[in-house]
């Protein structure tokens, strides 16, 4: 028998020529794979790069043993990336909201957004318990005792602030009263000692009264709350709001554009964000061996969250592959680990999830800038074991009641963590108070909140993605129903407007359609 290949179908003797020209297709096809490939991934293989480079030249600079002036200099273009990515959060997260909520049907908006607070409480949740169980399993802070904040050559941090204001705040802040200043301040309560009068032996008393103050930080969270319901009165407006719809659907474009031009430099900012932080830490062996357990349960309470139970949760929705949904989202994740800031990794999080993994632009507009504020599944696991860590550094025994308390505290306070780096240190004080452990240790979080923080950040928009994927899913189930319905009910009106053109009846179901039958010459018209 003789052999025979077939080329384009055609069957052919084989020969020595016919397999050098398959040889060669075959080249030319394994090489255009590995060109679209290095196209369509460039800008991940290139902010991976700058990870691993940026490592190795903190490696080498840190030798150098560069003066602080030196350093700053040298952490300049990392710098420049951190404030290009702040500066296109306002834009980013008004516009998207604002056109999201308006563009969506209110019914569907109320469903979604009920679906949305739901999967971040639940989730949130979830983190909290995961936190609680590692702290208890692994014990950080036990035999940890002679562990102190001077050993260590650590500045203690103090924090007064009672957990009633703490929350009271979290409500002012959601009704700023000045929009404009809600761009970049937000409110916080302070205390002042105020003369009350005196005792029988003359002495004066005093009594510790609130007072608020404007401390510097964008105030987010009522930017967020302002933008969806402005997006739904314009919604309402009907066709008076149109106009300006479109101009917030423009603006949200062109922001997208902006951001577009940003994530090429990256790759850039990333390496020098990473190797001024590696030149940056001092006695970082001290620190590790000394918390060692602390970041590892830190870490690997992380791992479990992010690895095994939110792609979980977004098979059990969508009975997809969570991980292919993931593989799209390198650029941000990479972003997130070297920022630590969910709000700075907003902008390349919707280009993503929109661009790679095909999620509908409302939706992600909607959903994504809501999970920045107010999902913060990373930070909760984090707190729950730097709440149990510090009663264990002092010897305190949690009852139930107490561990009851850090779970819904690290859930609530969670929603008002501001999403920049180590924002989510503040709201431990606040389970520290609520469980009445003292807050001086807190600056050992802070030692090694560079390391526990970069996980965290990837989690956090881990969360928020994933929530986004099961929103699309949910929608486009509820978009298959839609046109069953439509068919239905286009049936029914045919059968409605047959009978009025023949016995003139009315009927609730007939739908007249006579102006746009009056309206079609006129376009045949201007079109001829």
């Amino acid at each position: 028998m003789e052999n025979k290949n077939e080329i384009n179908g055609h069957a052919m003797p084989s020969s020595n020529s016919a397999e050098q020209i398959l040889g060669k297709s075959a080249k030319k096809s394994c090489r255009k794979k590995l060109m679209e490939f290095l196209n369509k991934n460039l800008l991940v293989i290139m902010t991976v790069s700058g990870v691993l480079v940026g490592v190795g030249l903190g490696m080498m600079v840190r030798n150098m043993n560069l003066t602080k002036a030196q350093m700053t200099y040298f952490a300049f273009p990392g710098e420049m990336l951190l404030r290009m990515l702040k500066m296109i959060i306002l834009p980013l997260v008004v516009c998207s909201l604002v056109s999201g909520a308006a563009s969506l049907d209110t019914r569907s908006l109320g469903k979604l957004g009920g679906i949305a607070v739901g999967y971040f409480l639940v989730t949130t949740l979830i983190a909290s318990c995961i936190g609680v169980a590692l702290a208890f399993i692994i014990k950080p802070g036990v035999g940890a005792g002679a562990l102190n904040t001077n050993s260590l050559g650590l500045e203690s941090i103090s924090s007064d602030k009672e957990t009633a204001d703490s929350f009271l705040d979290l409500a002012r802040n959601l009704f700023p009263a000045n929009l404009v200043a809600a761009a970049f301040r937000s409110y916080a309560t302070d205390y002042k000692m105020v003369a009350v009068g005196n005792d029988t032996n003359g002495t004066t008393l005093y009594q510790k009264v609130p007072f608020g103050k404007e401390t510097d930080g964008m105030n987010i969270l009522g930017l967020v709350l302002f933008a969806m319901v402005f997006g739904v009165a314009l919604r309402k407006l009907g066709e008076e709001g149109e106009e300006l719809i479109r101009f917030f659907n423009a603006f949200n474009e062109a922001t997208m554009v902006l951001v577009s031009w940003i994530m090429w430099y990256i790759p850039f900012g990333i390496m020098f964000l990473v190797g001024s932080k590696i030149v940056e830490m001092e006695d970082v062996v001290l620190l590790v061996t000394s918390l060692g357990k602390y970041i590892f349960a830190s870490i690997l309470g992380h791992i479990i969250h992010g690895g095994i139970v939110l792609p979980l949760i977004y098979f059990g929705f969508t009975r997809k592959n969570p991980f292919s949904f993931l593989s799209g989202l390198i650029t941000p994740f990479t972003t997130a680990f070297a920022t630590c800031s969910s709000s700075a990794t907003l902008p390349s999080m919707i280009k993503c999830v929109e661009e790679n993994n095909g999620v509908d632009k409302r939706i992600a507009r909607f959903i994504l800038p809501i999970g920045a504020t107010v999902n913060m599944d990373g930070a909760a696991i984090f707190q729950c074991i730097a709440a149990v860590f510090i009663a264990q550094l002092n010897n305190a025994e949690l009852n139930a009641g107490q561990i009851f308390t850090i779970l819904v505290t690290a859930t609530a306070s969670s929603v008002g963590a501001a999403g920049i780096p180590a924002g989510g240190i503040i709201t431990i004080a606040i389970i520290l108070e609520a469980i009445g452990l003292p807050t001086n240790d807190l600056s050992l979080m802070l030692a090694v909140d560079w390391i526990v923080d970069r996980t965290t950040t990837v989690v956090n928009v881990e969360g928020d993605a994933l929530g986004a994927g099961i929103l699309h899913h949910i929608n486009q189930q509820e978009m298959k129903k839609k046109p069953q319905q439509q068919e239905e009910l286009a049936e029914v009106r045919v059968e409605a407007v047959a009978n009025v053109q023949a016995e003139e009846e009315t009927s609730p179901l007939v739908t007249h359609q006579t102006k746009a039958v009056a309206t079609m010459p006129e376009a045949i018209e201007s079109v001829l």
